[in-house]
């Protein structure tokens, strides 16, 4: 085994229980803002959803199962690598987990801005184009959220779990409202046996399986928070056996239903799933009002998501500062709630500069800053996960950490093996594609603007780590 240093971190409050777990889940993985950008690439995308959930999503649960219930420790992905390969390669994995959130956060909180129309009726105000209702809309989100995240988990998990039920059954409104669309209408669009299949020769339509696995990533955002869960080696493995198959039922009826109700050319990349819910429901003059509030629910839904990518990634900073690459104020905890504050306030502090950056641009709009932030995230986001499949055949194979209470994939040596190099295979493939320019996108500038800023970030994070060892040696 490669020797680690293992900091042990201050008691935190066990607060999370299995119904807090599964609504976490939901709220980190599901975002129905990818149905609109899967949609709309016809049906060829309910074939890669299939593909997706079989080699990508399942595998990546699997490995966070047996991986949570191996070591349910707080920080997660950071401590599984970090225990597998040592400091170094933790500590990149763990940067890249971080700082991908400080880009995730522009994408959310302004597809949350756009949502948040449609709740009171000013979805044609030409408000989604006006940025300044967007930066303060934005701003305001965050820093609600950061608060209720600081008071403690006791707390913030009520904003996931709200969150969780606000996401998903605007989903099942979705669902219904196509199957009800089914029974007297025929498909909106053309779905035939010739066109669902993907076209592996046309490189630039499958960008769009980088965007389909990076909506099916997350699962192992709840085991970030081990040391914060009630019974971790039980009820993260649970968790992820309950909320897996509901989310990507979601995803593919839903895409099928967006699919049948409008024409694919037709949809808003930002607020397509709303566009379904109002045409399917518009031969039902009774049902006003259902469109609004399902905006309403699903803008909660974003708050209770913004909750879960404040607070995972937060306690892997909280970690990094206990092992000293980070400052060790990112170490502390709140001497009343609980909380790594410190890591919470600076990670909402840097998301803060980023959502002002993404707005510079003359003549710039909402979904060209909204797709170029998505390819970004996946070059950085998918890093980790490279890592997690890794890990997972690197701890499979030590014989002398097995455990009766590991929860592991099964199949054997064979099911290890599907886990841990499908996952990988596909993970390395949608970093691949998502360099792929969009075909109305400029190449050059799309490259500079994904390829530079993925490798900006991750300059820096090498940057930190040389200088906290540089530290470190000096002091010795």
């Amino acid at each position: 085994m490669t020797n680690s240093t293992e900091t042990a971190a201050p008691e935190l409050k066990r607060s999370l229980k299995l119904r807090d777990l599964v609504l976490f889940n939901v709220v980190a993985v599901l975002g129905l803002r990818h149905l609109a950008t899967s949609s709309k690439a016809g049906p060829m995308s309910l074939a890669l959803w299939g593909l997706a959930v079989i080699f990508f999503f399942i595998p990546q649960g699997l490995a966070v199962v047996e991986l949570s219930s191996r070591f349910p420790k707080e920080g997660g992905v950071y401590f599984w690598t970090k225990r597998a390969f040592g400091e170094g390669h933790g500590f990149l994995c763990g940067w890249c987990y971080w700082i991908n959130n400080v880009l995730y956060y522009p994408n959310l909180l302004i597809s949350t801005a756009v949502i948040a129309t449609f709740a009171v009726g000013k979805e044609n105000a030409g408000l989604d184009k006006n940025w300044h209702y967007l930066i303060a809309c934005t701003l305001i989100t965050l820093w609600i959220v950061v608060l209720v995240n600081i008071v403690g988990m006791g707390t913030g998990k009520w904003l996931q779990n709200l969150g969780g039920i606000g996401t998903y059954v605007p989903g099942l409104v979705l669902i219904v409202a196509g199957l009800a669309y089914l029974v007297h209408h025929p498909s909106a669009t053309q779905i035939t046996m010739q066109n669902i299949k993907p076209n592996f020769k046309d490189m630039g339509a499958l960008n769009l399986w980088a965007t389909i696995a990076f909506a099916l990533a997350g699962l192992e955002l709840s085991a970030t928070m081990g040391d914060e869960v009630q019974n971790p080696r039980k009820n993260l493995p649970r968790a992820i056996y309950v909320a897996a198959p509901l989310i990507a039922l979601l995803y593919i009826l839903g895409t099928a239903s967006m699919l049948w109700l409008i024409p694919n050319k037709d949809i808003d990349i930002v607020s397509g799933f709303l566009q379904g819910i109002k045409f399917g429901t518009s031969g039902y003059s009774w049902l006003w009002w259902l469109g609004p509030a399902c905006a309403a629910a699903y803008t909660i839904g974003n708050l209770g998501g913004v909750g879960a990518w404040l607070t995972g990634p937060a306690r892997v900073a909280f970690v990094i500062g206990l092992d000293k690459y980070f400052p060790s104020a990112f170490g502390k905890i709140h001497p009343k709630w609980g909380t790594p504050y410190v890591a919470i306030i600076v990670q909402a502090s840097l998301a803060t500069i980023f959502l002002f950056i993404s707005t510079i641009g003359a003549g710039t709009k909402v979904e060209e800053v909204y797709l170029i932030l998505l390819d970004t995230q996946v070059l950085i986001y998918f890093i980790p996960y490279i890592y997690l499949f890794i890990v997972f055949m690197v701890h499979r194979k030590r014989a002398s950490e097995e455990s009766s209470e590991i929860v592991k994939a099964p199949g054997g040596v064979i099911g290890a093996a599907f886990v841990g190099l499908s996952g990988l295979a596909i993970t390395i493939f949608a970093i691949v594609l998502a360099t792929i320019p969009p075909a109305d996108a400029d190449p050059l500038l799309f490259r500079v603007k994904v390829l530079g800023g993925a490798g900006g970030f991750i300059l820096v994070g090498g940057l930190i780590y040389w200088i906290a060892q540089f530290k470190a040696k000096r002091a010795a």
